[in-house]
């Protein structure tokens, strides 16, 4: 058994549940190698593959890696074709429709992503780009509702050697060379010129630079959700927050009120309604949010309504 392998197996045996534990198969090196991984385990794992049907042959990879599956002993094992805009957020918005219909037909428990350490390092490197804060540094969480990522401690070299070691033979997704896509640019381009200039070490900086930013960002939600709970929206009492707290809290009680997409501006905008943070950009309101929630400032508290 190679290093790499044994460290999947231990991964993957941390964070599956006793039922029905799915896996996410593109047919890549990294989940063809969470699947090899899996099926050395005891456990129940199956598999769901995504075919996204934006470029020619991604159905007979999607055929294959489904077979590769079945071979492995993974069951069931669902081939799920999807409609999507070769953009990056509906391909991954699709995708994870998917999946979340696979746990409701399959009664799963889990479903397993392959995402690796040079995945990490790169959705840090976005973050950066976006001029992100700490919870978007902190990259992808290894755990999330029924989404579990064992393998953000491997790199993609390691799961290609899995691959290569069990004799099975992974697909490159031709869309994965297309520097059009910005993660791909940071892929091909970037991440290789700084860690030419910069080291090799750089991609596991990165990574760890998400977890320490992961342990940040978690401290400063549960301090918001106490203060929400002891306090509510009062203005006095958010006042008296820094303000990476007191942001936190808006943006929960926004969420709680059905708002969904409460980015970096909207989050900015209920601070300036609060009158957090600077006093100059202080706002009289209301701050119009999605789903038709509005925000208000009410004498001394916050308070979100829902128009239409």
């Amino acid at each position: 058994m190679t290093h790499a392998l044994h460290v999947a197996r231990a991964a993957i045996s941390a964070s599956s549940a006793p039922g029905l534990n799915l896996i996410g198969v593109s047919g890549g090196a990294d989940s063809l190698a969470l699947a090899i991984a899996a099926a050395t385990l005891p456990g129940r794992f199956g598999a769901v593959i995504v075919d996204h049907s934006l470029q020619a042959g991604s159905a007979q990879a999607a055929q294959r890696a489904g077979q590769q599956c079945r071979e492995l002993g993974l069951n069931p094992v669902l081939i799920s074709e999807v409609e999507t805009s070769p953009d990056e957020a509906s391909a991954r918005d699709a995708r994870y429709q998917a999946f979340d219909q696979a746990l409701a037909q399959f009664d799963a428990d889990t479903l397993m992503l392959a995402h690796t350490r040079d995945d990490q390092a790169e959705q840090v490197l976005l973050g950066l780009v976006r001029g992100s804060g700490t919870r978007s540094l902190a990259g992808m969480p290894a755990q999330r509702g029924a989404y579990r990522r064992p393998l953000l401690e491997l790199s993609r070299a390691q799961t290609e050697e899995i691959c290569r070691h069990a004799g099975i033979e992974y697909w490159d997704d031709p869309s994965n060379a297309d520097t059009g896509y910005k993660r791909n640019l940071i892929r091909h381009r970037i991440l290789p010129f700084l860690e030419q200039e910069l080291g090799t070490h750089l991609r596991q900086a990165l990574a760890r630079t998400a977890n320490l930013a992961a342990a940040d960002a978690q401290a400063l939600d549960h301090w918001a959700q106490k203060a929400k709970d002891e306090h509510g929206l009062q203005l006095p009492e958010l006042r008296k927050l820094p303000a990476a707290v007191s942001s936190r809290v808006l943006r929960l009680g926004a969420m709680e009120a059905g708002a969904k997409n409460v980015g970096h501006e909207r989050t900015a905008a209920l601070c300036a309604l609060a009158g957090i943070g600077q006093p100059m950009s202080k706002s009289a309101g209301p701050v119009q949010l999605d789903g038709a929630i509005s925000a208000h400032r009410r004498r001394s508290v916050i308070v979100f309504t829902t128009t239409g």
